[in-house]
């Protein structure tokens, strides 16, 4: 039998494991930031129009507010009876999909940004940039994307 011999491992210094802490905590970080549901492209409903997947019916979308359809990616809203438009669910600060829409505004859960519905520009900030528009068309009572 052979002896070998054991040398003690080093632990890592401080300064070894303050930077991996930090690195976890950043990607952790931009992870939530960063992150949307991708797990379908499609709209939950089946239908279709001329233009593309049936969004919603046109009741479905309460004037002076809107809807946010995660799936597809958008938010569509009414700010006047019978006037709708749609943007994009990701919120142009760091790219967060919003998730409220109250008192006028499309908000972001995740720095507290808000959006107009009107047209959707920045209402609060730290958001710089509006939400993109997006196509739609109504026909009937029926919103489709473009």
């Amino acid at each position: 039998m052979a002896s070998e011999s054991i040398h003690p491992a080093s632990a890592p210094s401080r300064r070894v494991v303050v930077a991996a802490v930090g690195a976890a905590g950043l990607a952790l970080t931009l992870n939530a930031c960063g992150s949307e549901d991708d797990s379908s492209s499609s709209s939950s409903s089946s239908d279709t129009a001329a233009g593309g997947s049936v969004l919603a019916k046109t009741s479905d979308i309460p004037e002076g507010g809107g809807k946010i359809f995660k799936d597809s990616g958008v938010v569509v809203t009414q700010p006047t009876a019978g006037e709708f438009k749609a943007f994009s669910s990701k919120c142009t600060h760091q790219g967060c999909a919003v998730t409220g829409i109250t008192n006028g505004a499309i908000t972001c859960p995740c720095h507290k940004s808000e959006f107009s519905v009107t047209d959707g520009s920045v209402k609060k900030g730290p958001a710089t940039q509006p939400l993109p528009e997006e196509k739609i068309t109504v026909s009937g009572d029926s919103i489709s994307l473009a």
